[in-house]
C-alpha cells in the first residue's frame, strides 16, 4: 500500500517562496511517474507540475518559470519548489504516485499567499 505524505505548506507573502516535500512509502518509487496538484474550494483539482519515471517534467502554463519539482529515487522523495508565489497559488496542495493502472493522493498540505 503506497503511501504519501506532504510537508512544507504554510503562510508566505506574495513574492515569496515555499518548498513542499512529499515522503513516498509501501512501494517501488522509481516507477511511478510523480506529481503535484492544488486544489481551491468549489474548483476541480488541477495538475501543477508532474516528473515522469523516465525523467520527463511538465507544468501548467500558470507555474512555468517560478515552480521547480524534482524527485530523489534514492530518498523516496519528490519536491516541489516554489517562488515568485502568487495569491492566486493559495490551494490545498496534493501529492500525487501515478501508474497505469492506480493513482495513489498525499492528505494534501496547506498554502496560502498573501497580497
Amino acid at each position: 500500500q503506497v503511501q504519501l505524505v506532504e510537508s512544507g505548506g504554510g503562510l508566505v507573502q506574495a513574492g515569496g517562496s515555499l518548498r513542499l516535500s512529499c515522503a513516498f512509502s509501501g512501494g517501488v518509487f522509481s516507477i511511478h511517474d510523480m506529481g503535484w496538484y492544488r486544489q481551491v474550494p468549489g474548483k476541480q483539482r488541477e495538475l501543477v507540475a508532474v516528473f515522469t519515471s523516465d525523467g520527463r517534467t511538465n507544468y501548467t502554463d500558470s507555474v512555468k518559470g517560478r515552480f521547480t519539482i524534482s524527485r530523489d529515487n534514492a530518498k523516496n522523495r519528490v519536491y516541489l519548489q516554489m517562488d515568485s508565489l502568487k495569491p492566486e497559488d493559495t490551494a490545498v496542495y496534493y501529492c500525487n504516485a501515478d501508474l497505469p493502472w492506480y493513482t495513489w493522493w498525499g492528505q494534501g498540505t496547506q498554502v496560502t499567499v498573501s497580497s
